[in-house]
């Protein structure tokens, strides 16, 4: 045998060795890669140049509340709260001075996308029970001021509706209105429905489906475009293909799937189970052939080694808010995506085999024992949710809500909304031309300030 091929086969026979193994019927050999995943991402979060401010990472923001929510989970499926107190210091720390997620360091150039990640992860903080401090607020009343806080930006100046990408005029995106914005609003709106039962919540989650129905984020034949913009009316579409986008509608669709079961009137069910099943199936996508159709890929930058650090978090968030799901759901509904998040998982594991340790992950899953070179926080991010994902169904119980066990105070008024913040009213016609008139108002403001100080540095 040549020297050559010799070392070709050790450095094979050596990666597939240092590879994390991932049984995926075995809780245990579950727990163990999840643990070993986990490690590698806190490591990466306390060597960060920012590790000074909690929560905060280097150049971004949003990724603070993505890792957080799914470090949450993490604990929650295997009982390891050695992560718990760096979760619950940056998410109190950053939870803004109006318990809203909208820190002023940072408001100036957040999106709405930015800090409804925030928001989403105080939700799983509290559908899942996880510990709080005494003197600060709720885990639940943090995403009632998010929600309270984006409710006044729905935007009716353009396209019958909806929010806007980001959140002041002067931000590339102002003019964009935007998948992921909306539908994590209305998944953020659908799980306070769900735990609260508050119908104003359910109100504002089925409004948001329908608006984004009747635009190209949402069609009728369950492709979810990326973009859209109020110059056209919301006619037009960026169709690049996200599995995070797909994930949050789907997701939100399972809570309120879940909620119309408790509260049924006139066929709302169907409804959402039509949109969870229509969603799942054009899903199928990112399940190429490359990994046999059972391993997931962001097929729009994967395959062309063009993910940027965002991206690759993407997957993070199908696998896992999918897998929550199928506690709520019809088990016919997920059961076929549920098996392959399981492939997908042993094809993560087998990407962990990089970085001077050989535990560090890549992110191509469908290159299986192939190491795709590259490590971050974020693969170990995407390994951890997959792991997650196929972790629940070995949960006894959850996601928690007021009425089966959920120890989260609700506070409607949360946030630094109270006028705009949910009561137990539904929302009205008044409130609807009240939320444009802020938006309105809110516009000229800021398009005075930018005048203003453009005439004043002259």
């Amino acid at each position: 045998m040549s020297r050559w091929l010799t070392t070709l086969l050790t450095c094979l026979l050596v990666q597939n060795v240092l590879a994390i193994d991932v049984n995926p019927e075995d809780e245990t050999s579950l727990k163990n890669a999840a643990k070993t995943v986990a490690t590698t991402m806190i490591d990466f979060y306390n060597a960060r140049d920012s590790k000074d401010i909690p929560g905060k990472f280097d150049e971004t923001w949003w990724e603070g509340g993505s890792m957080f929510m799914t470090l949450i989970q993490y604990w929650y499926l295997t009982g390891d709260s050695q992560f718990n107190d760096a979760i619950q210091e940056g998410m109190y720390w950053q939870k803004g001075d109006d318990n809203d997620f909208f820190p002023s360091n940072y408001s100036q150039y957040l999106g709405n996308d930015d800090q409804v990640f925030w928001g989403l992860a105080a939700m799983t903080a509290g559908e899942l029970n996880f510990p709080e401090r005494e003197g600060e607020p709720s885990w639940i009343s943090l995403a009632e001021g998010v929600f309270n806080g984006q409710i006044p930006r729905w935007d009716m100046t353009a396209c019958g509706g909806g929010l806007r990408w980001q959140i002041w005029p002067y931000q590339d995106g102002y003019n964009l209105k935007n998948a992921i914005s909306n539908g994590g609003l209305f998944q953020l709106s659908a799980r306070l429905a769900l735990y609260t039962k508050n119908a104003t919540y359910a109100e504002w989650a089925e409004k948001i489906w329908d608006w984004s129905h009747s635009t190209p984020l949402l069609r009728k034949t369950w492709v979810i475009a990326d973009t859209t913009t109020n110059a056209a009316n919301c006619k037009d579409h960026g169709d690049h293909q996200w599995t995070y986008n797909y994930a949050t509608y789907i997701s939100g669709a399972g809570y309120m799937h879940n909620y119309a079961r408790l509260f049924p009137t006139n066929g709302t069910e169907s409804k959402w189970l039509e949109g969870i099943t229509g969603l799942i199936k054009t899903s199928d996508q990112f399940f190429p052939e490359s990994g046999g159709k059972q391993i997931i890929s962001d097929i729009t930058c994967e395959p062309i080694n063009k993910c940027d650090r965002n991206q690759k978090t993407f997957k993070t968030y199908f696998t896992s808010w999918l897998g929550f799901m199928s506690l709520i759901v019809p088990s016919n509904v997920t059961s076929e995506i549920m098996g392959k998040f399981k492939a997908s998982a042993v094809a993560a594991g087998q990407q962990c085999s990089g970085g001077s340790d050989g535990k560090h992950c890549g992110i191509r899953w469908t290159k299986k024992s192939e190491w795709d070179g590259t490590i971050g926080l974020e693969q170990q991010m995407s390994v951890l949710g997959v792991l997650n994902a196929v972790l629940v169904p070995f949960a006894a119980e959850g996601p928690y809500n007021a009425d089966n066990g959920g120890k989260s105070k609700s506070d409607p008024h949360g946030g630094s909304n109270p006028e705009g913040s949910v009561g137990p009213e539904p929302i009205t016609t008044g409130d609807r031309v009240g939320a444009g008139i802020l938006t309105a108002i809110f516009v000229i403001f800021w398009v005075g300030a930018i005048s203003w100080m453009v005439v004043g540095g002259k």
